[in-house]
């Protein structure tokens, strides 16, 4: 199995050699295959694109789903790019919109949670905003130590990044954030019942973990919500930062997490392909409810 998987980390070590736009229409070709052949996630994709967009027919939604397989399938052949480029190469490749608000907040000393929804872009956005902040972010080992190795390096490999695991807590981050780090977080995952509650996500109870609201309100951090985009043509991404939630935390958890997912929903409203549908996100339910996959 490791041979297989050395393998394919060194087409991927191959393939970063190549122009982004060659590399983008590779991976829109690959992206084809897993839609064809992964019959599984397949399923997976169509049951979340049939309960988020019910006004579409079915037709559009098998036309969503290809779109997502095709950034999909470029996500996982551009992801060398991410692991092995030059620093030069890839600020070129990745633009940041509005840095200058995360510096206005850090020059007032005020922690920042970055919050990032799983966009397909977000491993590349994330590479880029280590070259401009030692930061820190939660990582789940992979099954696979040849992958896990490659993807840490990759989330490491600029500035001193700290990565933490989701059983370290809650006060173990907010120590970590009073030392002036940001943290890049992706709270839009079904992570099981635990520190989760059901909140609206596209009208559908979705169990929720409630940890932005706790941190912003025991860090008293900024919360500046953002977005990493694919550029359709093949020429790069972009990290676009958004402007400093104002009046967040509310006091009410289950307010906050609401708001949260209401932002997460209008974002990916903007781009629904570059959403990562291929993740059960509708796994836990609340009781009595059978699984919709």
């Amino acid at each position: 199995m490791r041979i297989f998987s050395h393998a394919v980390i060194g087409l991927l070590w191959v393939l970063h050699w190549l122009p982004l736009p060659v590399l983008a229409r590779l991976g829109r070709g690959f992206g084809g295959l897993l839609y064809f052949f992964g019959k599984a996630r397949r399923h997976v994709v169509k049951v979340n694109l049939r309960l988020c967009f019910p006004e579409l027919d079915e037709s559009q939604r098998d036309d969503l789903a290809r779109r997502h397989y095709a950034v999909l399938g470029r996500s996982a052949l551009e992801r060398g790019v991410a692991w092995w480029a030059s620093e030069a190469r890839l600020r070129r490749i990745v633009k940041v919109e509005h840095l200058e608000r995360l510096r206005a907040i850090q020059a007032q000393g005020r922690p920042i949670v970055l919050l990032v929804p799983h966009f397909v872009g977000l491993d590349m956005c994330g590479t880029r905003m280590a070259m401009e902040f030692d930061g820190m972010s939660v990582y789940a080992h992979q099954k696979d130590p040849v992958f896990d190795r490659w993807l840490l390096h990759g989330r490491t490999r600029f500035g001193d990044q700290v990565m933490l695991s989701r059983s370290d807590g809650v006060r173990t981050t907010v120590r970590a954030m009073r030392t002036g780090r940001s943290l890049y977080y992706l709270p839009d995952m079904d992570f099981g019942r635990k520190d989760s509650i059901f909140v609206p996500f596209f009208g559908v109870p979705a169990a929720t973990i409630t940890g932005l609201s706790r941190l912003a309100r025991l860090a008293d951090a900024a919360v500046v919500p953002s977005m990493s985009r694919m550029l359709a043509d093949g020429s790069g991404y972009v990290m676009e930062i958004g402007e400093e939630w104002v009046g967040f935390p509310t006091g009410d958890v289950e307010a906050d997490t609401a708001y949260m997912n209401a932002w997460i929903e209008s974002a990916v409203r903007t781009m629904p392909e570059q959403y990562y549908w291929v993740h059960r996100r509708f796994k836990t339910r609340p009781e009595g409810v059978p699984s919709p996959y």
